[in-house]
């Protein structure tokens, strides 16, 4: 089996899963400190899809740290297999929640000027959140791409 960038049990791939598990995080607590955001569906579905995010990357951080220090190979077929089903279920999910969630915000800033109304939403916080929730399914995507060529290569 072929050794990617960004595979397991490399350092590549701790520094991805690292980073899809804080953006994932900064994401959630950016909307979940953000005012008004439960009254919309799709605001709470990027919480519950980055809940999700946050606790695969971290369990395949943990197991990517773990195999570094004690210099374990993660190179097999089950092992492997298990990563790119949970990166491809996790990483559409991600996507569908921040695109929904994108979809309302720009239905509220643009369309119907909610966020320039007297509510109390706060648009800017979500905004960012939003933008966290991409950059986490961005390195998700990366991941669940190395993973399907180190598939391809068994």
């Amino acid at each position: 089996m072929k050794r990617l960038f960004g595979g397991p049990g490399r350092k590549s791939g701790l520094i991805l899963r690292i980073g899809q598990c804080m953006s994932a995080a900064v994401s959630i607590g950016v909307m979940a400190s953000a005012h008004g955001f439960s009254s919309t569906t799709a605001f709470c579905y990027l919480i519950a899809s980055m809940g999700l995010q946050v606790l695969w990357s971290f369990g395949l951080m943990c197991l990517d740290i773990h195999a570094l220090r004690f210099n374990k190979d993660l190179h097999t077929n089950i092992i492997v297999s298990l990563f790119v089903v949970g990166d491809w279920v996790t990483a559409t999910l991600s996507l569908a929640a921040a695109s929904s969630s994108a979809g309302v915000m720009v239905l509220f800033a643009a369309d119907t000027n909610i966020c320039n109304s007297d509510l109390n939403l706060s648009c800017n916080m979500i905004q960012i959140s939003i933008a966290f929730a991409f950059a986490s399914w961005f390195l998700l995507a990366l991941s669940s791409y190395i993973m399907f060529w180190l598939v391809a290569s068994i």
